[in-house]
């Protein structure tokens, strides 16, 4: 059984070391070619400025819960139980407001991601094109970007095409 597994892990040990040698292939930076276009930094300044709108009007009404709830527990002891109630219930409801607001804004699928994919998707689309042309024009088999989700240890300067995608684009340093 041992002489079975041991085989079967060679036989892909070398099968694996074959697919490697005949495939071409380079490495890139998305994120520093991203952070080089002037409409990708226009567009992350503009989505700031929605954030930090938004974030104040939410802080607003935060304060306003805050202030409420204060004040409710200044009166509390005044209030009869059906003022109690109401008051409460009050402070409940701006509270829920404000909660409802933020993620209407910054939630799952909320105004920041829909507003990205407006200003983002577009210029990332540019760049996946200008990967695409740069791997069919040099014949690259697999590119990697080392600014995903793989993980690199180690990647030799000369892989890296990032310089060669940015001139696609006609972005210079």
């Amino acid at each position: 059984m041992k002489k079975i597994l041991f085989g079967l892990f060679l036989a892909m040990s070398v099968s694996l070391t074959g697919w490697a040698q005949t495939q071409k292939y380079c490495v890139i930076d998305s994120k520093y070619i991203l952070d080089k276009m002037v409409e990708y930094r226009d567009a992350q300044t503009k989505l700031d400025q929605y954030s930090k709108g938004w974030q104040t009007e939410i802080d607003n009404r935060m304060q306003e819960v805050d202030r409420l709830y204060k004040s409710y527990q200044a009166e509390r002891a005044m209030l009869s139980d059906d003022m109690r109630k109401k008051r409460e219930e009050e402070i409940v409801a701006k509270e829920k407001e404000a909660k409802d607001l933020q993620k209407k804004y910054f939630g799952y699928e909320g105004e920041l991601f829909r507003k990205r994919q407006d200003l983002v998707k577009p210029i990332q689309d540019k760049v996946y094109n200008a990967v695409q042309k740069m791997a069919a024009n040099k014949s690259y088999d697999v590119v990697l970007d080392k600014a995903g989700g793989v993980t690199l240890f180690y990647a030799d300067p000369k892989l890296d095409k990032s310089e060669d995608v940015l001139k696609i684009l006609g972005i210079n340093k």
